[in-house]
Order: structure tokens, then sequence, then C-alpha cells
């Protein structure tokens, strides 16, 4: 199984990116994703999930309103669309998948997804 995150980029304050990450492997068609990010001397921070199904999505409170996570029709891309990046957006991006479906108050935590992309880098500069 294999999970690649793409995308990344150094951009200025107030643009936007588009993240995807492609999963490979097996199916993740009943699979809840997720992304994750690090900034430099950070622990790793709960930025968006979203169910196998795309039709329940969640997000961080820092990226709310600015952030959009999506899932392809095939159920093994997923995107993450960043809107209004603040230099504090600055972090490795890890996108991440469970093996199946995750309760609602444990979709945030990083140890109910199985499988790690192995991080695109986004810098915002003010």
């Amino acid at each position: 199984v294999q999970l690649q995150a793409s995308g990344g980029g150094s951009v200025e304050a107030g643009d936007s990116l588009r993240l995807s990450c492609v999963a490979s492997g097996r199916s993740f068609k009943n699979s809840d994703m997720g992304w994750f990010r690090q900034a430099p001397g950070k622990g790793r921070e709960f930025v968006a999930y979203s169910r196998w199904s795309g039709t329940s999505t969640l997000y961080g409170d820092s990226v709310k309103g600015r952030f959009t996570i999506s899932r392809e029709k095939d159920k093994n891309t997923m995107s993450l669309q960043m809107n209004s990046l603040k230099p504090e957006d600055t972090a490795v991006y890890f996108c991440a998948a469970a093996k199946g479906q995750i309760i609602l108050t444990q979709r945030t935590e990083e140890n109910q997804y199985i499988w790690w992309g192995q991080g695109t880098q986004v810098t915002v500069s003010s």
C-alpha cells in the first residue's frame, strides 16, 4: 500500500494551493481518509477528514472555512483545496488512510489512520 501526496509549494499569503493524494495497493473505497500537517518544531496536527463516501467531512479549527477536502469517484484519490493561505499554514502536509470507517470522536486522532504518505511541503510567506 502506498500513499503519494503532491501539490505542495511556496506561495504568498492569500494564495491558494491544491494538494492531491493518490492511494494504491488496495481499494480505499470503504476507507476514511484525512490530512495532517507538521510545522517545524511542532507535533502533527489534524487538518481535515473525509468519510469514504465523501459525504461527511471534518476540519481543524485553524483551517475551517479556508480548506476543502474531497474524494474522487474512484475513492483512491483525495484532494485538499487550500485557499486564503496564511504563514501559519507552513508545514509538511501528510495524507493518511484508515482501514475502514472511523467513529466520530476519533476522526482527528493520528492512531486511527493506518497508512501515511511521505508528505509534501507547503511554505507560505507573508
